[in-house]
């Protein structure tokens, strides 16, 4: 299991490129120390407000959708995935009693609805941006509604071509 990555996967990528050009700045992979020794680390992080970001495989996390259940060695693989997906449950709950915000994605989820998804969750509607003078809208921040958003890559894919 080697080639399955932990970080920097073609839908957090994306999700990240996208915030940043709107002006928003992060912590990638950052390693939360929480009360009781829970150690959290979300995909996204924005220390100053709070908001942990999560962008969930499929697969690892068990998507009512488009998770899929191996036949092969089941024994193994079906507690293991419940398992993540209850770890999942308990980090929520120890960022949330943290007085974080918890946001979770699946990597099937178009960018624009994900990126509209963390910049409602991190309580603004333009992101900041020094080159704008306070009270304009920064032409960057502003989507065209006619475009249909653009879907977060799959993870499955490991080519860097």
């Amino acid at each position: 299991m080697r080639a399955n990555r932990r970080t920097d996967t073609k839908p957090e990528l994306a999700l990240r490129h996208a915030l940043h050009r709107l002006g928003y700045r992060y912590r990638k992979d950052y390693r939360l120390d929480l009360d009781g020794g829970r150690r959290v680390r979300p995909d996204i992080a924005f220390t100053a407000r709070k908001v942990a970001v999560f962008v969930d495989g499929c697969f690892w996390h068990a998507c009512p959708e488009h998770g899929s259940k191996p036949r092969a060695n089941e024994w193994y693989w079906g507690p293991k995935l419940v398992r993540n997906v209850e770890r999942d449950r308990i980090n929520d709950a120890a960022l949330i009693l943290a007085g974080w915000t918890v946001v979770r994605l699946w990597e099937h989820v178009p960018l624009g609805e994900a990126v509209s998804t963390v910049v409602t969750a991190l309580g603004a509607g333009t992101a900041p941006n020094p080159a704008t003078a306070p009270g304009q809208a920064s032409q960057a921040s502003q989507a065209d509604p006619a475009d249909p958003p653009e879907p977060i890559p799959p993870a499955a894919d490991d080519s860097r071509g």
